[in-house]
């Protein structure tokens, strides 16, 4: 028979920011753990568009220290906030 799994926290609805993944521990137990929200990623505010070469991380994540710098933004005018067929086009 299979193993009962509860969740590990208090929230018990299977709800977006509740999803989970089943992980076998060392000791031969199965347990819920917690999944990361998947990211949208930065987009153009003119054409909504994904700006393509920032990595699509969660809000938190593009904070200070967490990616270096470069990795924030694109080098050219407008390079983290609007997408290239916005710039061309202004």
């Amino acid at each position: 028979m299979a193993q009962r799994l509860t969740y590990r926290r208090r929230h018990s609805y299977a709800t977006r920011s509740n999803q989970t993944k089943v992980v076998r521990t060392p000791g031969g137990r199965l347990v819920y753990q917690t999944a990361t929200k998947k990211a949208k990623g930065p987009r153009c505010a003119i054409t909504k568009k994904p700006i393509i070469g920032v990595p699509r991380l969660r809000p938190m994540e593009y904070k200070r220290s967490r990616i270096a710098r470069h990795k924030k933004s694109i080098s050219r005018a407008y390079g983290g906030s609007m997408s290239a067929s916005a710039v061309r086009e202004r």
